[in-house]
Formats: C-alpha cells, sequence, structure tokens
C-alpha cells in the first residue's frame, strides 16, 4: 500500500522505533530508581539546574528546555520540593515570579546519578553502535528534531 499509508519498511522501520522508545525509556527509568532512587523525569530536572552557573532557573526556562507543559512542571517541582530535591525562591525582578534552585540534596543525587546514568546510556546505545552507526543515527535524529522544531509548539 502506498499513499496515506506507511510502507512496509517504513512501517517496520516506525514499530521498531517505538519498541526501541518504550524499552529505553523503561530501561532508563528503572536504572535511576534502583541506583538513586530517582525517576527520569526528577533526573531531567536536576540535570538542567546543575548545569547551570547559579543553579537555579525559572520554571518557563525548564519547560522550554524539556518540552514540557507548564502543568506537568508543575505537579514535578512540588513532588521534587517536598522531597528536599529543589527549592522555590523568589524572583527580585519579577515579584510574582520564582527561581528553582538546586538544593544541597539535590546536588548530592545528581552528583551520584549522573554517573551511573552515563554508563547505562553508554551500555545500551553507543557500545552497541558503531562509528558509523552512531554518526547516522545522530543525523537522523538532526533531522526529525528540526523537523519537528518548524512545526513550532
Amino acid at each position: 500500500m502506498t499513499g496515506a499509508w506507511l510502507s512496509e519498511d517504513e512501517q517496520r522501520t516506525w514499530r521498531t522505533y517505538l519498541r526501541m522508545s518504550s524499552l529505553l525509556t523503561a530501561a532508563l527509568n528503572r536504572q535511576l530508581q534502583q541506583d538513586c532512587g530517582l525517576t527520569l523525569p526528577e533526573y531531567e530536572v536536576l540535570v538542567q539546574l546543575s548545569e547551570t552557573p547559579e543553579h537555579r532557573l525559572r520554571p518557563f526556562q525548564i519547560c522550554e528546555v524539556l518540552n514540557w507543559e507548564q502543568s506537568r512542571l508543575s505537579h514535578q517541582l512540588t513532588r521534587m520540593e517536598r522531597r528536599g530535591l529543589i527549592a522555590r525562591q523568589g524572583c527580585a525582578a519579577d515579584g510574582r515570579g520564582a527561581f528553582i534552585a538546586l538544593t544541597p540534596a539535590g546536588a548530592d543525587v545528581i552528583g551520584t546519578a549522573a554517573p551511573r546514568h552515563v554508563a547505562t546510556v553508554r551500555g545500551l546505545i553507543f557500545d552497541r553502535l558503531s562509528g558509523a552507526q552512531r554518526a547516522a543515527f545522530e543525523e537522523a535524529c538532526t533531522a526529525i528534531a528540526g523537523a519537528l522544531s518548524e512545526q513550532g509548539p
């Protein structure tokens, strides 16, 4: 079949991608929870905060980088604040706004989690690809991300 339907090759590729994506997300979540007691979304937020010079960001900045909806981030931050991983700080430039700051406990857990997470990513992905496969994978991901970025929100 052609036209509105995916070809056999396209269908096989698409379903392989969906399976890989689901398995990879589950494996990364499992590793983080077992090793550090973090979820993958918690890890993603902590990474963003840990990579800024002041270890803090405005919520809208986190949403932009992670491509999350504001409500998702709000719920995630509430859970993380209860666990002591982040703290909300006032914003002098915007009385109604806030900064989300990495706490010492959050810094400790991301410091422990990051090397283990990197080892897992390397073992699950990069150790299994040749240099040519890695380059092709990056090229394909870049092309797809570019097309999605052009569509806008």
